[in-house]
């Protein structure tokens, strides 16, 4: 017997689990007919309009080169550390840690690029007490738009890619770079930014820097 299309599944729940994701999908795999309304229900389940921030720690692979894995990861968990209470403070919240890469939500980008800010500040003034080859920086990606949020616990969505790219790829040093939606949504007079432009997978992506932020604008 074939299973029934997600419109009609029994027990679906309408919170952002992963179970509840992987059993729509699921349904799909027995009734590829039924992928557009698998489609509207993962939108209406799983779809927010958030701000994503994704950090990336400058040197992670170099680090790791000269002074071996267990230096790599002490210096991540001392990011983090940092990074949490910037994070929380601004009504973020951390979702997850990859490697060397934080991801998070937020609801606008103001409160991002907040936590952002806070951040930088925050490893320059722990970078007094380190040695320079322990010193700490990060870059900073933030995009916001709709986005699909899988129980806390995983980020999907166009915005989160190109925060993504900006935060790991084009960012350097202690750079806060922003998507276009997300610049677009600051408040005004909140940060003095310039547009720069990146070539990525043959696509021209425009984005904006940070020159100098207003927290006071919050």
């Amino acid at each position: 017997m074939k299973p029934e299309s997600p419109a009609h599944l029994e027990g679906v729940q309408n919170d952002n689990s992963r179970s509840t994701l992987e059993r729509i999908l699921e349904a799909c795999r027995f009734s590829p007919e039924a992928l557009e309304q698998a489609a509207r229900e993962v939108e209406r389940i799983f779809g927010e309009e958030r701000a994503v921030l994704v950090m990336d720690m400058s040197g992670f692979s170099r680090t790791t080169v000269r002074h071996g894995i267990i230096s790599s990861l002490f210096m991540i968990h001392r990011v983090k550390q940092i990074a949490r209470p910037c994070i929380e403070g601004s009504g973020g919240l951390l979702v997850k840690a990859e490697a060397d890469n934080l991801f998070c939500l937020f609801d606008a980008p103001a409160q991002a690029l907040a936590a952002a800010d806070a951040i930088v500040r925050g490893l320059r003034a722990a970078n007094h007490a380190l040695p320079e080859e322990q010193r700490l920086s990060v870059s900073v990606g933030i995009g916001f738009g709709r986005i699909l949020n899988i129980g806390n616990e995983d980020l999907f969505g166009h915005e989160v890619n190109l925060a993504s790219k900006l935060g790991e790829d084009i960012g350097q040093g202690s750079d806060i770079l922003l998507t276009a939606a997300a610049h677009r949504s600051l408040p005004p007079g909140l940060a003095r930014t310039r547009e720069e432009a990146a070539q990525i997978s043959g696509l021209t992506l425009p984005y904006f820097v940070v020159e100098d932020f207003n927290a006071q604008g919050c």
